[in-house]
């Protein structure tokens, strides 16, 4: 007797971090000019808790879980669809940092607001993102997974590097861009973006990899 053959299709592969490799993978010897264009990403918004560093704030912790929990239940979906499966890599977690005032001082770490993101590719779909929220509440309700959202942000044009170090060094790294805008004839405006693109539990401190971005206008 013979056997019905699967329908099943094999997913398709989408790296975002090659496809958009200029973004994700900037020179840590220069800084270099780009256009961030319009683009998928889960997000939510938080403040540290004042008298604590991000890494201590248990409120920053439990966004950083909620975005990873979607982003994975977001992954597994799209592998799964019938029609046209993609198995694709989850991106890394990026973060855009201010005070109240709206500026960021690399030096003062206390009262940050933020607003995590993560890349998500173009076919993920409103749907797809209530039912990967919903499975993810099912599992492990949380303050932070009714806040999350699904947008497009189009940046714009920024100046970017890769900052390798701890993020102790960032400072340094961010003070070259700052005389780079200068020397160039742009002005910073907006926030101060950071894409984690080093895990920071498997790299040692010295080669940990983050890429430093900041929007600018033409003077």
């Amino acid at each position: 007797m013979s056997s019905v053959p699967s329908t099943k299709r094999t997913p398709a592969k989408l790296d975002l971090s090659k496809d958009y490799k200029e973004l994700y993978s900037p020179s840590a010897k220069q800084v270099s000019v780009v256009e961030v264009p319009q683009l998928l990403y889960t997000t939510v918004d938080g403040l540290v808790e004042s008298g604590t560093l991000p890494g201590e704030s248990d409120r920053f912790g439990e966004d950083i879980g909620a975005m990873y929990s979607v982003g994975y239940g977001l992954k597994f979906m799209s592998k799964l669809r019938d029609d046209d499966p993609i198995d694709f890599k989850v991106m890394p977690l990026e973060g855009l940092w201010s005070t109240g005032d709206g500026e960021f001082v690399p030096k003062e770490l206390e009262g940050l607001e933020y607003t995590l993101l993560m890349l998500q590719p173009p076919h993920i779909t409103p749907e797809m993102f209530a039912r990967a929220v919903s499975e993810a509440m099912e599992k492990s309700p949380s303050r932070a997974l009714e806040e999350i959202d699904l947008i497009t942000w189009e940046e714009g044009l920024s100046i970017q590097i890769m900052h390798v170090g701890p993020y102790s060094e960032e400072p340094g790294t961010i003070q070259r861009m700052s005389d780079f805008a200068a020397e160039n004839g742009y002005r910073l405006h907006g926030r101060h973006h950071e894409i984690y693109v080093g895990d920071p539990n498997r790299a040692s401190p010295e080669r940990l990899k983050t890429v430093l971005r900041h929007p600018v206008r033409v003077v």
